[in-house]
C-alpha cells in the first residue's frame, strides 16, 4: 500500500480481486479440465501471470492495477487447481501432497521474511518483476506434466472409482473444512487481542505457527500413508476442533502460542492427507480438480460468515462455529474413505 501510493480501501479492492480471479479459474476448471491438454493451459497460465504481473511493475493508476491483479489470478488459479489434480495422479499422493505443502509454506515465509528489505532497497517495480520472472521457472518443468488426468488412469487405490455419492460428501466435506478454517483464519488474530493479549505478543504467536505448519506438512509427507488415512485426519481434524477451546475469553500468552501452535501444525497435517483422499476416489484426476475449488470457495465465504456470528466484541461465537464445521468435515469426510479403503482391498 505504502510503496505504490494507494489506500487501505485500494489495498482491499486489489486484494480481493485477486483472490476473485484465482477462485473464479478454479471453479472453472471443475467443469473444463477434463477436455483440455493440461500441458497448454499451464503454459498459457504461466504466461499470464508474467505479464500480468510484469505490466503492474509499471503502472499508477489503481483501476489498471487492480485488474491486473485479476488477471494474474485467473492465471494462479488454473495453475492451481492443475497442479494439485497432477500431483493426485501420483503412484504416492500423500507424500507428494505433503512435500508441495511445505514447499509451499517455505517459500511463503521467506517471502515474508526478505519483503520488507526487498522494499526498502529495490522498490516496488523490483518485487512484482520477481514475481514475474518466478513464474517462468515453471516452464522446462511443463513437460513432465500429464496432457490430463483422461490418459492418466491409476491403478491400485484409485483404480476403482468411488460411488458418486461418497464423492458429493467427500467434496461438501472439503467445502465445510476450508469454510472453517475461513471462519477461524480470519479472526484467529482479534481473537488474541481480545484475550488481552498485546498485537506483538499475538503476531509473534502466528509467525511461530507457521513454522509448526511447515513442520505439520513435512510429517505428513514422511509419513505417508503408513498409518493409513483416516487416523490422521481424526487426529488432524478433530485436534484442530479442540484447539479453538482454549482461546476463549481471556488466556495467557503461552497459551495462545501453544495452541496455534499446534493449530497450524494439525492443519498442515490434514491437508496432504484430504487432498490425497480426494485423489483416492477417482482415477483421472477430476475429483482433485473440484476439490481446489471447494476449498477455494470455503476459504472465501468463511470470513463473512464468521462476521454474522460475532456479538457484542467477543469471538466465542467464532471459535463455536469453526469448531461445528470441522467436526462437519469429519463426519463427512470418514464415510468416503472407508468405503474407498475396502475398494482398495
Amino acid at each position: 500500500v505504502e510503496y505504490l501510493g494507494f489506500d487501505d480501501q485500494g489495498a482491499g479492492y486489489t486484494a480481493s480481486a485477486e483472490m476473485f480471479g484465482l477462485a473464479a479459474t478454479t471453479v472453472l476448471m471443475t467443469f473444463i479440465a477434463h477436455r483440455l491438454n493440461w500441458r497448454k493451459v499451464v503454459l498459457i497460465s504461466v504466461l499470464v501471470m508474467f505479464f500480468a504481473n510484469l505490466a503492474s511493475a509499471f503502472v499508477s493508476n489503481l483501476d489498471t492495477f487492480i485488474a491486473l491483479r485479476f488477471i494474474a489470478g485467473l492465471g494462479a488459479g488454473s495453475l492451481v487447481s492443475l497442479s494439485f489434480a497432477a500431483i493426485g495422479l501420483t503412484s504416492k499422493p500423500d507424500r507428494n501432497f505433503g512435500l508441495m505443502i511445505t514447499w509451499v509454506l517455505v517459500y511463503g515465509a521467506l517471502v515474508l521474511w526478505v519483503m520488507p528489505l526487498a522494499y526498502e532497497l529495490t522498490g516496488m517495480t523490483a518485487v512484482l518483476l520477481f514475481f514475474a520472472l518466478f513464474p517462468l521457472s515453471a516452464l522446462p518443468l511443463i513437460q513432465y506434466m500429464p496432457a490430463s488426468g483422461e490418459d492418466q488412469l491409476q491403478s491400485g487405490e484409485a483404480g476403482t472409482s468411488l460411488a458418486p455419492q461418497f464423492k458429493i460428501m467427500a467434496l461438501a466435506a472439503m467445502l465445510a473444512y476450508f469454510t472453517a478454517q475461513g471462519v477461524v483464519w480470519a479472526y484467529l488474530f482479534l481473537i488474541g487481542t481480545a484475550g488481552s493479549l498485546s498485537e506483538q505478543a499475538v503476531a509473534n504467536g502466528l509467525m511461530l505457527s507457521q513454522f509448526a505448519g511447515i513442520g505439520g506438512a513435512l510429517l505428513a509427507a514422511v509419513l505417508a500413508d503408513r498409518f493409513g488415512r483416516s487416523i490422521p485426519l481424526a487426529a488432524g481434524i478433530l485436534g484442530g476442533a479442540a484447539c479453538l477451546y482454549f482461546i476463549i475469553g481471556e488466556f495467557s500468552f503461552p497459551v495462545y502460542a501453544t495452541t496455534v501452535i499446534v493449530y497450524n501444525f494439525l492443519w498442515n497435517v490434514t491437508h496432504p492427507y484430504l487432498m490425497a483422499a480426494m485423489a483416492s476416489f477417482d482415477a483421472r484426476g477430476r475429483v482433485v480438480v473440484y476439490a481446489v475449488a471447494m476449498q477455494m470457495v470455503g476459504l472465501a465465504i468463511g470470513p463473512g460468515i464468521a462476521a454474522t456470528v460475532i456479538s457484542g466484541g467477543t469471538y466465542v461465537n467464532v471459535n463455536i462455529l469453526g469448531a461445528v464445521l470441522f467436526t462437519l468435515s469429519f463426519v463427512l469426510v470418514l464415510p468416503p474413505v472407508m468405503a474407498q479403503l475396502k475398494l482398495s482391498r
